[in-house]
């Protein structure tokens, strides 16, 4: 259990690095109080541009792949049979650290960058579909939240098809493998629950479609 608490730990800390507020702030913006609110990525670069949008992307995923490689760093030597399952609670710590950051009351983001960062560092052959579905759906519809739904569910969707078929999550037990997808789902879940309110203006065909081009104020 403790290698459980400690990734856990580890990954929602370092899910406080708000990247996108942070690097509002340094041009003295309060994202929080722009466009939809959100600190991620999309809010970020519809406000502030593709530079911003660019850097909170890679913060975002940075982080949460931080969280995975380090519970790795720690444990995989102890418990090397078990490793791929405390990255992956590493690596969801990463997303609710993001989604609820005690130090921002939390209000945080929806974690889809962070979920990518998770994906490339635990699985990463599991990025190519991820990403193929996600730039898919956006070159068709230009739902950014669309694609963002489709990432975390395709990475459940996967981690499925492995751990039944070829195995590449190590030598866990059947307790252990059922365990490693529970956490799995609990990350789509929880991306799909943060999108709820893009979902329901996608049913009403009244959500934001992406563009490179940031809302600029004028005084």
């Amino acid at each position: 259990m403790l290698p459980r608490l400690v990734s856990l730990a580890i990954g929602y800390v370092l899910g406080w690095f708000a990247t996108g507020y942070l690097y509002a702030k340094s041009k003295g913006v309060d994202i929080r109080k722009k466009g939809s609110g959100n600190i991620g990525m999309t809010n970020t670069l519809r406000n502030l541009g593709v530079k911003a949008g660019l850097i909170t992307l890679i913060g975002d995923a940075g982080k949460a792949a931080l969280a995975v490689f380090l519970s790795w760093l720690i444990f995989h030597q102890s418990y090397p049979d078990q490793i791929h399952l405390f990255m992956l609670y590493g690596g969801f710590g990463a997303i609710l650290g993001h989604n609820f950051p005690l130090p921002m009351k939390f209000k945080g983001g929806k974690g889809i960058a962070c979920t990518v960062g998770l994906i490339a560092a635990f699985a990463w052959w599991e990025l190519p579909i991820s990403m193929g579905l996600f730039f898919l759906a956006l070159a068709l519809t230009k739902y950014v939240s669309l694609g963002s739904i489709l990432i975390v569910t395709s990475f459940f969707v996967q981690t499925l098809i492995f751990a039944l078929t070829i195995h590449p999550f190590g030598n866990l037990t059947t307790p252990e493998t059922v365990e490693l997808l529970i956490v799995a789902a609990l990350v789509m879940v929880l991306g799909v629950v943060r999108h709820r309110e893009n979902i329901g203006r996608l049913v009403a065909g009244k959500e934001n479609k992406f563009s490179l081009h940031p809302k600029v104020e004028k005084n």
